[in-house]
């Protein structure tokens, strides 16, 4: 497959290059004056969006990204231009109707966005754009591809390891799955995560939870081919439960909807995991469903470039999101809290403090 393989590079040679430039740069951006609330942006400043074909409405990583926008834009005492993508061949003209409206700061939401987003960037270097989810290094030689683009990145495996491992405890089917929209890194890094978690659950527990739909040694799995909640969705979902699975990890924007829905017809007791956002509180419909969620905090990052940006201050610096940083991080059990073992949330926070110390590696194409 063409995206698998481009998934394979992306992994092998960001890993060996593009972070050793990034690893320094872990940390938040450092808080300005602007970032207190009640600022006035510098004269002429525009900030602006282009979601991925989810749009922004996706209870995910659009709507935490134009959230983020949003709080940034109140802040600063801007109206932010944003447009919505349907399709992959909305995202160059999309990204070229907010150049021609004179936007300062373009933030493009998502890995596929990558090459308009470069493109884009290289025509017109007095504009500033931030990329989520991508290192914008489409040429694979370890830098961004652009002196004006700033990527938001995170090391979800770090918080999908602590969902693997809370999976794994909650299993009493021994059989806990995952699929995802498509091959990207930052999808896979979500599922490679969450096998690690339960790897290291049983090590610890002498347990043999296994997973499906994601094999670490070929670094391959279940995917729907999409990021949409449509029939090759509920296929996915509706094989791992028919092998058996009680815990399930779907990994795609809005096709944890179709998962939801496998999950109710199947009248078995199946929880699931959602990811980016605390899905309990964007989409209750959902939450009696979900053991936890795996988050990354894509919101506090859009706004914190946003705010510098609108500062005068705009910095291309690649921010990485870790649990050390709370740029990632695992989300309340919520409706299951009475149902998980007592002594799981501790268990989690020895892990947490493991993983930041590095005795308890995880691995991860941002990592390595």
């Amino acid at each position: 497959m063409t995206m698998s393989t481009r998934k394979r590079v992306l992994g092998g040679l960001i890993v060996t290059s593009v972070i050793v430039a990034l690893a320094g740069c872990s940390a938040p951006p450092p808080e300005t004056e602007e970032t207190s609330g009640g600022s006035t942006a510098v004269e002429g400043f525009l900030p602006c969006m282009v979601s991925d074909a989810g749009g922004f409405d996706d209870k995910s990583f659009n709507q935490l990204g134009f959230e983020g926008l949003t709080r940034a834009a109140e802040s600063l005492g801007v109206e932010p231009v944003t447009v919505q993508s349907d399709s992959e061949s909305d995202y160059g003209p999309n990204i070229t109707s907010l150049v021609d409206q004179e936007c300062t700061l373009i933030v493009t939401v998502g890995f596929a966005l990558s090459a308009a987003t470069v493109e884009a960037a290289l025509a017109n270097p007095d504009i500033n754009f931030v990329i989520i989810d991508d290192a914008a290094d489409n040429d694979f030689d370890g830098t961004v591809d652009a002196p004006n683009i700033k990527p938001i990145l995170f090391d979800t495996a770090q918080a999908a390891f602590l969902g693997g491992y809370a999976a794994a405890s909650f299993s009493t089917a021994k059989k806990v799955g995952t699929f995802g929209g498509q091959p990207f890194p930052t999808v896979t890094i979500f599922m490679d995560g969450f096998a690690q978690g339960v790897d290291y659950w049983n090590s610890e527990k002498g347990d043999t939870v296994e997973v499906l739909g994601w094999n670490r040694d070929s670094q391959d799995g279940v995917f729907t081919g999409g990021f949409s909640a449509n029939q090759d969705a509920i296929n996915s979902a509706q094989g791992l439960v028919d092998q058996g699975v009680d815990v399930l990890l779907p990994v795609g924007g809005p096709i944890y909807q179709s998962a939801a829905s496998v999950i109710r017809d199947s009248g078995r007791d199946i929880a699931m995991l959602g990811v980016d956002a605390d899905v309990f509180e964007t989409d209750p419909s959902v939450g009696d469903l979900l053991l936890t969620s795996i988050q990354k905090l894509i919101d506090v990052g859009v706004e914190d470039a946003v705010l510098a940006a609108g500062a005068g201050d705009f910095d291309p610096t690649a921010f990485i999101g870790t649990l050390e940083n709370e740029g990632v991080g695992l989300a309340p059990f919520h409706d299951f809290e009475d149902k998980v073992s007592p002594d799981l949330q501790g268990e989690l926070d020895t892990i947490t403090a493991g993983i930041i110390d590095g005795s308890i590696p995880v691995e991860s194409y941002l990592s390595k």
